[in-house]
């Protein structure tokens, strides 16, 4: 017998499709979006026990046509029958990749293509790169009533080619994907292509360091770790991992198993569910960029299988995931996400000035991570535990920036200049994530905390010293709408008011702010401010409801703005005392260097989860010396 959260199966991918053909509701030629795990409610899987029996229930997004109809299904695999069916109407899905490579033949195709590109010298396609983008929307007839894509394009000089290197400026095509259709090829002008190859590859380097030693990792009594299934059991930790076409790697009931023996929940579900990338060139030909890499493309769908000794370097344990086709088959991505031991340095250390006796202990962190390609961007995601009871999550963000082409001597106001002919536009990279917090049960209330310097007086603060913590509790969701102070060193709380500390202290993690953590710079009534209104603040916090799923609503393609965080929040609903689930905000504001090209060395950003009173003392106390060679006997 299995567990609720297992990780789907193939098997259960083609028995939901065939459940859902079976009612002769899915038209010939009928597309899906995704075929996922319709997850357990709360309550449903506080109740399991196991040998409990499971009903696996599947999540299916039909797109029966070209136009803007939906049709959200759940299919009960374990007794074959459908449970919903809703048609969704004026919505649509995430960019389908049948359709974004039908546009690509297509609009090489097409005459008015052919001749924008004959105006720059290009007569032969053949590596031609056409990168179908989301379109926004921007209020333009082509929008309306469709499903549509912003095609640019890039020359390469061979199917390896480097063609980011080679941007052929000026040619945008609106191009409707449900119909595989161009609407209209807009010319704005030549602009000369860029000169040079911008090779990345070894083979194409002048000279390659030759003094780099080898670093060997090794464990050679094997990892410290076990995997059954999904469950990992690493030191005290235990926890679920699964995957998502939209989230990619999503960390499931996530607990620490005190000394006492009590395994003691800390996050019940844990994701990126939404990131935007908006641009901040004005320009025709750049200011519609906004991509949402999660909603749109899908960072679970554009995931890449990891190799050992590159991606991932030691004892690893690889988990597959296995997602559904647009005809709805089952797809599985290799080795999608890569688990293994990192040596972290210094856990604690202190030398005894006067006993003459130093301790130390080395830490280290397990960590679960994938990589996603998203067109020109790759991004990995990693989540580390600690031995200490920290979490963090770090995003790294590497790949090719989006270039556009400048001519000679042209020093252009809203971008950098990389390399001869080449520019990038100014941008950010902002994620949100997800985090279903249980501490120590379901009942959880947040708390900001912050630096609060005293004003000089001559009998409390003769010195102009002293500060104090200033502690504010969020009563709402409105309250709760915040933003990253460093200056005061705000952090917020997540407590369990109803469990208490040796000290008789509520028990807590702490949300830490690290590295970047900028807010959306477009304006709020801009068209990406009011579609990605999750951006706007680092910390939003919003009671647990089953279908609050991703920061940006379910259908961020092509919608006008103002789903997800904006609304829920909107209802000012209590937060205090119950089921909290914080999402934060954080990121990157990208002003391209040109030693980010022509590929971009890695850039990080992320959050740290540390617990506050949920330990009695360090909890990282019981963990052994080094051997002996660090101490003595």
């Amino acid at each position: 017998m299995g567990h609720p959260l297992d990780m789907l199966t193939g098997d259960e991918i083609v028995r939901a499709v065939e459940v859902l053909r079976a009612t002769g509701d899915v038209p010939d030629g009928a597309l899906f979006a995704h075929v996922v795990l319709h997850e357990p409610a709360k309550e449903a899987l506080a109740r399991w026990e196991p040998g409990d029996p499971v009903d696996r229930e599947v999540r299916a997004l039909i797109v029966p046509g070209p136009g803007l109809e939906l049709v959200e299904a759940v299919v009960s695999v374990t007794h074959g029958e459908v449970r919903e069916w809703r048609v969704v109407e004026g919505m649509r899905p995430a960019i389908l990749m049948t359709e974004a490579v039908n546009a690509m033949f297509t609009l090489k195709e097409h005459p008015d293509y052919r001749a924008a590109l004959a105006r720059r010298g290009i007569t032969d396609l053949e590596h031609v790169q056409i990168d179908p983008w989301p379109a926004g929307v921007f209020g333009y007839e082509a929008e309306e009533g469709r499903r549509i894509a912003r095609c640019i394009s890039f020359l390469r000089e061979d199917a390896t080619d480097n063609g980011y290197a080679r941007p052929i400026e000026g040619v945008i095509a609106h191009f409707d994907l449900g119909r595989n259709e161009v609407i209209e090829v807009i010319d704005h002008g030549v602009v000369p292509l860029p000169p040079n190859r911008a090779s990345y590859y070894a083979e194409d380097q002048p000279r390659l360091r030759g003094d780099l030693k080898p670093i060997s990792i090794t464990q050679p009594e094997g990892p410290s770790f076990t995997v059954e299934g999904n469950l990992v059991r690493w030191q005290k930790w235990r926890f679920r991992v699964s995957f998502d076409p939209y989230e990619g790697l999503v960390l499931h009931q996530v607990a620490y198993e005190d000394d006492d023996g009590r395994v003691r929940p800390i996050l019940h579900r844990a994701s990126v569910t939404e990131m935007v990338v908006p641009y901040g060139d004005p320009s025709p030909l750049h200011g519609w960029k906004n991509a949402f890499d999660a909603g749109e493309w899908g960072l679970g769908r554009m995931t890449q299988s990891l190799t050992l000794g590159c991606d991932c370097l030691g004892e690893i344990h690889y988990f597959d995931a296995t997602l559904a086709n647009e005809q709805g088959e089952p797809w599985v991505i290799e080795n999608a996400i890569c688990m293994h031991e990192e040596d972290y340095g210094i856990l604690w250390k202190h030398v005894d000035l006067f006993g003459g006796r130093g301790e130390v202990r080395r830490s280290r962190r397990l960590v679960v991570s994938f990589i996603t390609t998203v067109g020109n961007y790759e991004y990995g995601f990693f989540w580390y535990l600690y031995l200490d009871g920290n979490i963090q999550l770090e995003v790294k963000l590497t790949g090719i920036v989006s270039p556009m082409a400048v001519p000679p001597g042209v020093e252009p106001e809203f971008a950098n200049l990389v390399a001869e002919g080449v520019a990038a536009p100014h941008h950010q990279h902002l994620f949100c994530a997800r985090l279903d917090f249980d501490v120590d049960g379901t009942e959880n209330e947040v708390w900001e905390v912050e630096a609060e310097p005293l004003p000089p007086d001559p009998v409390r603060n003769p010195w102009a010293n002293a500060f104090r913590q200033r502690r504010t509790r969020f009563a709402t969701e409105l309250d709760a709408i915040r933003d990253v102070d460093a200056s005061r060193s705000r952090t917020w709380r997540i407590c369990n008011p109803g469990v208490r500390n040796a000290l008789g202290q509520p028990v807590a993690y702490k949300l830490v702010p690290t590295m970047a953590t900028p807010t959306m710079l477009a304006a709020p009534d801009s068209p990406v401010g009011r579609r990605a209104g999750f951006a706007r603040h680092n910390l939003w916090v919003t009671p647990y409801a089953r279908d609050e799923r991703r920061a940006a609503g379910e259908y961020p393609n092509q919608h006008a703005g103002g789903d997800g965080l904006p609304r829920w929040t909107a209802q000012d609903r209590p937060i205090a005392g119950t089921d909290v689930v914080c999402w934060y905000t954080f990121g990157v504001t990208h002003f391209v260097r040109p030693e980010d090209w022509p590929v971009m060395p890695v850039e990080y950003c992320g959050f740290l989860l540390t617990p506050f009173g949920f330990f009695d003392r360090n909890p990282a106390l019981d963990v052994p010396p080094a051997p002996a060679h660090c101490h003595d006997g």
